[in-house]
């Protein structure tokens, strides 16, 4: 398809007569002529590749749009119930679909408008081999200013497409660790143990620990004298822990029974005995807490004595030994022992009578 151009009038030619105006407004009105369908047919073909690529563009938004929301309702019908308390963190998951959309529509809209831009170029018979080719350069000319923004973009991607934490969780990043209180597609915040906030770029992340998936597993160390009887140890913490277990909220973040795993280690002045329970996620801390708080106050009652506490009534306090202040026998305690004469003053000595000058 061609546009033949309108004859165009000689500047070096004098004023134009009668005659030639007409004729060359003739040539003008047959060169519209001849060309009128050629425009109108590349006019309507470019007007229908916008309306397509708009409406195209509109639908699957929307349709993209609705999913997500059906999501989030999906999500909110299961907060406040025994399952969503295990298993769905609402904002989490409205936070995820609501990043997710954002990337489905910015891809959406870049693909039918990049190619319905193509194409009505196309329609206008412009080369696009030396534009596509620029295209390539400038984008590889920004991908190597921006690599730490792509890199970014890309983490956050995968990592709310992964699902690898979300909003509640408790995670340990390796630069920073903390709850998180926002997702994003360039930055994570964390908020850290003191209330401080904690900006970590997606693309730092080397490794994540989530504390808060699955279960945790509380641990505590008893530490006891070796004298103890250790089947009474054993019994009082075993009461302790089923007192525990059927007690609010304990019962709940408890997800397992309190196992003593035995002695840990034994020691010449104190044996460890090991104590462990799986609980909730992010509830491990506080059931150790209060597991030590417990113990410790059976054990009072019941007159065990942890190391490192006070003296228990009665105890004797051990006999002092009779040599501590006697000191070592020594060699100038003697005053006919050599080193005695050897450090005694030398008395003077009386002049000679049968020395005569």
């Amino acid at each position: 398809m061609s546009l033949s151009a309108a004859p165009a009038p000689d500047p070096s030619s004098g004023p134009a007569t009668f005659d030639e105006a007409a004729e060359r407004a003739n040539d003008a009105a047959g060169w519209v002529e001849q060309n009128w369908s050629t425009w109108l047919s590349v006019g309507l073909r470019i007007l229908l590749i916008v309306v397509i690529a708009l409406v195209l563009r509109h639908v699957l938004r929307r349709t993209i749009t609705k999913l997500i929301a059906r999501m989030n309702r999906s999500a909110t019908a299961v907060e406040g119930t025994a399952l969503g308390g295990l298993l769905v963190n609402a904002e989490r998951r409205r936070q995820r679909s609501e990043a997710i959309g954002s990337v489905l529509r910015s891809v959406t809209s870049f693909v039918i408008l990049g190619t319905a831009a193509l194409m009505a170029l196309g329609a206008l018979n412009i080369n696009l081999a030396p534009l596509l080719a620029s295209a390539g350069v400038a984008g590889v000319a920004l991908g190597f200013g921006a690599r730490n923004l792509v890199t970014d973009f890309l983490s956050g991607v995968f990592m709310i497409l992964e699902d690898q934490y979300g909003v509640g969780d408790t995670i340990d990043a390796g630069v920073a660790s903390g709850e998180v209180i926002e997702v994003g597609l360039r930055v994570t915040k964390l908020r850290g143990d003191d209330g401080e906030i904690w900006y970590v770029r997606n693309g730092e992340v080397k490794r994540i620990g989530n504390l808060s998936q699955g279960w945790a597993t509380a641990g505590v160390d008893v530490t006891v004298r070796p004298t103890e009887d250790l089947d009474r140890v054993h019994e009082v913490i075993t009461a302790v822990a089923e007192k525990m277990a059927k007690e609010d909220p304990w019962a709940e973040r408890l997800w397992g029974p309190v196992e003593i795993l035995g002695l840990d280690s034994v020691l010449l002045e104190s044996m460890t005995v090991r104590v462990s329970a799986k609980t909730m996620p992010g509830k491990a801390l506080g059931v150790e807490r209060e597991l030590r708080w417990r113990i410790k106050r059976a054990f009072d009652a019941a007159d065990i004595q942890i190391v490192g506490g006070l003296p228990l009534a009665g105890t004797e306090a051990a006999a002092a030994d009779p040599s501590a202040g006697v000191a070592a026998p020594s060699a100038l305690a003697s005053p006919t022992s050599p080193q005695s004469l050897a450090a005694s003053p030398i008395p003077p000595q009386s002049p000679n009578p049968n020395l005569t000058k």
